[in-house]
């Protein structure tokens, strides 16, 4: 039988969800629980990967085991020997076929960045304390991301998806206030930032570099105009010869990645 398995985790421990050879990865840590509480070999398919260090908050996942498990009893047994970082909120009996990748139809990701010194924020969020970032410009350099696009550019060299074409349905900067501030009733302002991201599919790297390139918009290393030529049309075949091909030099056109610890995979949809 099939079910569903609803978890997060904090990705700090974590080579990411996929398993590695020689390093620690959730899908390991949580099939090894699994099989110690079930006593039989257990597969656990996720909605996609995360990179190493990265986080996840509601990230689904499918297993099959026997017919009439105890659901409650499971989740509370797992969650008494996973490791702190990892936390189950849901298991529960899923379709025959439900595919916890195949079947999503939207992700989103959402990046946290603080501009002041914060030891609060510090764990979950990018410190970026450059003098003056320009957030009205990275706002619209990253409306060029808005629908169907060839994100090539930004996927991490030696990637091995089949196409670099995704669909994006958001894509801003938004304030926001932390908890800690908001319970000595202070606001956020202009020093706590995070940018949301969905799309139907993301490519290996693809979030973190997209905030990268961003980032130098707003210090005004790159023009909006010079971001926008770096998101390809779908249909990148009749861009001639000089055009940038998955095997070439395409990633050294975006900006660097920014760190992984302030990246959550937040919202899954199907």
């Amino acid at each position: 039988m099939r079910y569903l398995i609803k978890l997060s985790y904090c990705g700090a421990d974590f080579c990411g969800w996929q398993v590695q050879p020689d390093a620690p990865s959730v899908q390991q840590t949580l099939e090894k629980a699994l099989a110690t509480l079930l006593r039989e070999p257990v597969g656990v398919t996720g909605a996609g990967r995360t990179d190493t260090g990265v986080n996840a908050i509601g990230y689904v996942a499918h297993f099959d085991a026997a017919e009439g498990l105890d659901t409650h009893q499971l989740c509370y047994k797992l969650n008494a020997i996973l490791p702190r970082s990892v936390v189950i909120h849901e298991i529960a009996p899923a379709a025959p076929d439900f595919h916890a990748r195949f079947d999503a139809t939207q992700r989103e990701y959402s990046y946290f960045l603080h501009r002041v010194k914060d030891p609060f924020a510090d764990a979950f969020s990018y410190l970026y304390t450059f003098p003056e970032v320009d957030f009205g410009a990275m706002n619209a350099a990253a409306e060029a991301l808005l629908g169907r696009h060839d994100f090539r550019c930004f996927e991490k060299t030696g990637a091995d998806s089949k196409t670099s074409i995704c669909t994006v349905t958001q894509a801003a900067w938004l304030r926001y206030t932390p908890t800690h501030l908001a319970l000595t009733g202070r606001e956020g302002g202009d020093d706590y930032w995070y940018f949301r991201i969905s799309a139907d599919r993301f490519l290996r790297n693809m979030v973190r570099a997209v905030v990268g390139t961003l980032l130098e918009v707003g210090r005004g290393k790159r023009s909006v105009e010079d971001f926008r030529t770096l998101v390809l049309p779908a249909d990148s075949s009749g861009l001639g010869a000089g055009a940038p091909d998955r095997d070439s030099d395409s990633r050294s056109r975006a900006g660097e990645s920014v760190p992984g610890h302030a990246l959550f995979l937040s919202g899954i949809r199907y």
